[in-house]
């Protein structure tokens, strides 16, 4: 059986972790303290470009190359850590925030130095109220040793964190409503372009990383860009933290490289409860088309599961088994996303809640051929026309339902 590599997990299962001078210990701080006195901001951003890190928030852009655009706009520049993890199947973030706060908070001082920035933010989900307090009780250890603060280690860099937390909203996990909801107003996305790159809080160059990204920096920095990049495979550099849920054995956090297969992380979380039989996976949270048994041997990469029509999204792997109906699932996934919907463009407030309400009709045996064909037409009129990337996705795991079970 495959073992994990725990990278930025090394440290979940000490509770002392949180404490600053216990990370310390374990090389808490190491790698600013050698990124200030040995490497200028743009060798900073070189390294990261050189590493292959990709953001682990879904969309895998290369992080190396946002720093490097939010670089060359003038200042002031802003950080924002999305800590807004509101993806069905996800707890990720939720586990570096609670379980190793400082490799966050260093990862985020390594960012602000590299790109000139001297004000962060933490844009964490309102329902995790614990990590936000864990994450201040670590921001005001860090800001008393100099790691954060006006003057970091005494070299004249001045990074300073605040933490913000959202109101229950699934829509603020999207980086422009993210940003609209830091700045006191409704948390509505935006068209692109302008990015926050150029354009982003307080209409200033702001990097947007999600909080795995950035627990990869003090890594990085650390053991190097030719360590970090041995690990992985192809375009996917190195691990991922799999948050595995559903019809399995052992649910839970897994930390593996990129590019392992679906069917090995599988393994590892026990193999599909009670002898019972795979019907389907979803390898990268609700809003990722499923994966069938006969393909579970993809590659857990942003290419291969795009490869075969999915996405890696989030790294939320969910398990569903022959006991589930799909139909009932698909519906009970659209419910959601009309739940949390922002209401802001038509397809959106209304189609996403005409494909539900179809469902349930379909689900009560009163559905018909008809039915699944007016599905069709809804579906593709969202996804080709919704106002942002959540809202043209929502209906990704319905529509792939319908293409591998229609019977």
């Amino acid at each position: 059986m495959i073992e994990q590599v725990k990278i930025l997990s090394a440290y979940f299962d000490d509770p002392a972790q949180c404490e600053i001078e216990h990370a310390q210990s374990h090389g808490a701080y190491q790698a600013l303290r050698k990124a200030v006195a040995e490497y200028r901001p743009d060798e900073v951003i070189a390294l990261i470009h050189r590493s292959g890190l990709r953001g682990r928030g879904g969309a895998g852009f290369p992080t190396g190359t946002k720093w490097e655009l939010t670089r060359k706009q003038p200042a002031p520049r802003f950080l924002c850590c999305n800590a807004d993890e509101g993806e069905p199947g996800t707890f990720k973030d939720k586990a570096i925030i609670e379980r190793d706060p400082h490799l966050l908070l260093e990862g985020m001082a390594l960012c602000c130095y590299a790109v000139g920035i001297e004000r962060a933010f933490i844009y964490i989900r309102g329902e995790y109220a614990k990590g936000a307090a864990i994450l201040q009780r670590a921001i005001d250890q860090a800001t008393r040793r100099g790691f954060i603060g006006s003057d970091i280690l005494g070299k004249g860099v001045a990074c300073d964190i605040t933490i913000h937390q959202g109101a229950g909203s699934y829509i603020c996990g999207e980086e422009t409503a993210l940003i609209a909801s830091l700045q006191g107003y409704r948390g509505l996305p935006q068209s692109k372009p302008p990015y926050p790159a150029s354009d982003g809080l307080f209409h200033r160059p702001t990097v947007v990383n999600n909080v795995e990204t950035l627990a990869n920096i003090p890594r990085i920095v650390q053991r190097g860009a030719e360590w970090f990049g041995s690990i992985g495979a192809g375009n996917n550099r190195g691990t991922r933290l799999f948050s595995v849920s559903g019809h399995v054995k052992a649910p839970g956090l897994y930390e593996l490289p990129i590019g392992t297969p679906l069917s090995a992380l599988l393994e590892l979380a026990g193999g599909i409860r009670d002898t019972h039989q795979l019907k389907a996976v979803i390898p990268g949270g609700c809003s990722s088309p499923v994966v069938l048994p006969n393909e579970i041997d993809v590659a857990m990469d942003f290419e291969s599961l795009a490869g075969i029509g999915s996405s890696a999204g989030t790294g939320a792997v969910i398990v569903i088994d022959e006991t589930a109906c799909l139909v009932k699932t698909a519906r009970r996934v659209l419910d959601f996303y009309r739940h949390e919907c922002c209401g802001q463009c038509t397809p959106g407030r209304i189609g996403v809640g005409l494909m539900a309400d179809e469902l349930k009709r379909i689900e009560e045996m009163n559905g018909s051929r008809d039915s699944l064909r007016q599905l069709e037409r809804i579906s593709d009129f969202v996804k080709r026309t919704a106002l942002c990337e959540l809202g043209k996705t929502a209906s990704n795991f319905f529509v792939s339902t319908l293409r591998h079970f229609r019977e």
